[in-house]
């Protein structure tokens, strides 16, 4: 198994990650939908939106996966987020980076994989929309590029939840400004 490399830009990467608050965030319909999609898509038995810390890989969404996150030194998003193209293996067992990975010899069965990055309007890669296959799977360009649109809607979706968080907090600020001293706006 060969390890992932960390991104350049990893100390702002984690601090994104920290401040969107998305790491053990509540399940969201809008990106549930979005990771239903590409499995339904790929027909695929896997789709997740990963989003990959310091240690581990986090499962914003997950369909046919029970597991909530894995280690991040086994995962394939980890090798996924260090570049801006989706990371396609049509088969684990015979690519040197994953063919001895304990994701594809254990019970994960972890055979193919495709891997879109989230690329933020920062430019950061938070994670992945991705989707795996538990025999190997030749992903065609069209899957490719399926897999890439519903990564940039997903990534737009964290943009605007990053926008609508700084919108309330710049407006809770200019309320506190405006307020008289001693009156709550609370109801």
């Amino acid at each position: 198994m060969i390890p992932a490399p960390t991104p350049a830009n990893e100390l702002q990467r984690l601090a994104a990650l920290l401040r969107l608050k998305l790491l053990d965030s509540t399940p969201e319909a809008s990106f549930d939908a979005l990771t239903r999609c590409l499995a339904r898509g790929l027909s695929a038995p896997v789709a997740l939106i990963s989003l990959v810390d310091e240690k581990r890989q986090w499962f914003m969404c997950r369909v046919g996966l029970e597991a909530r996150e894995t280690p991040r030194d086994v995962s394939f998003c980890g090798h996924a987020i260090c570049g801006t193209e989706p990371l396609v293996v049509p088969d684990a067992l015979s690519d040197p980076r994953f063919f001895d990975n304990p994701l594809v010899v254990g019970p994960s069965n972890v055979r193919a994989y495709l891997g879109a990055p989230l690329i933020t309007r920062e430019g950061l890669v938070l994670g992945t929309l991705c989707a795996i296959d538990t025999k190997p799977h030749a992903w065609t360009p069209e899957d490719i590029a399926f897999a890439r649109d519903l990564a940039i809607a997903a990534a737009c979706l964290v943009d605007a939840r990053a926008f609508k968080s700084e919108l309330g907090e710049s407006f809770e600020a200019m309320a506190s400004l405006c307020r008289p001293r001693g009156v709550s706006l609370a109801a």
